[in-house]
């Protein structure tokens, strides 16, 4: 083994530390995404969060969609990273639908508020297939991420079907 000076020793984390600070950062993330609707001054401000929200996680599952298409090369750590991020921002949008926001430069359609329980069925649907995206990408197989890349794009678009203008 190579000695290195105390300050440049490369340091190595278990995968149960690595894991646990994973949780850790899905679980202040779920927390700051439930907190967000109450930060916003204006309608305009979390309809402006959400979007942004959506494109960045639509960004980063667009990499895994094309490594499961065979548009891109498949790439284990890249799957794995961009599945981490897209479950990671997943949470984030929801809290920016509250009252209000369904006018504006939106594409959200009224339904999202007339029908409440559907639409957090969709939208707790897409979380779990997003959490189970990012086991199959962590597996490293990229028949397990085609398999939940397929499953997270129909619950995609089971919402947007029923909840977002075209």
């Amino acid at each position: 083994m190579k000695a290195y000076p105390t300050a440049t020793r490369p340091i190595t984390l278990s995968m149960s530390f690595k894991r646990g600070i994973s949780l850790a950062l899905c679980a202040a993330a779920l927390l700051l995404g439930t907190q967000a609707q109450a930060q916003f001054a204006k309608p305009e401000d979390a309809i402006k969060y959400r979007k942004n929200a959506l494109f960045v996680m639509q960004q980063h599952f667009a990499r895994l969609a094309a490594m499961a298409q065979g548009k891109a090369p498949y790439d284990a750590k890249i799957a794995a990273d961009n599945a981490a991020i897209v479950a990671s921002v997943a949470v984030l949008p929801w809290a920016a639908f509250g009252e209000g926001t369904d006018k504006g430069d939106t594409k959200a359609k009224a339904e999202i508020w007339k029908d409440k329980d559907g639409y957090k069925q969709v939208t707790d649907k897409f979380l779990g297939e997003v959490t189970k995206l990012k086991t199959a990408a962590a597996t490293g197989k990229l028949d397990d991420l085609k398999a939940a890349v397929n499953a997270t794009a129909a619950s995609c678009k089971a919402c947007h079907d029923e909840y977002r203008a075209k």
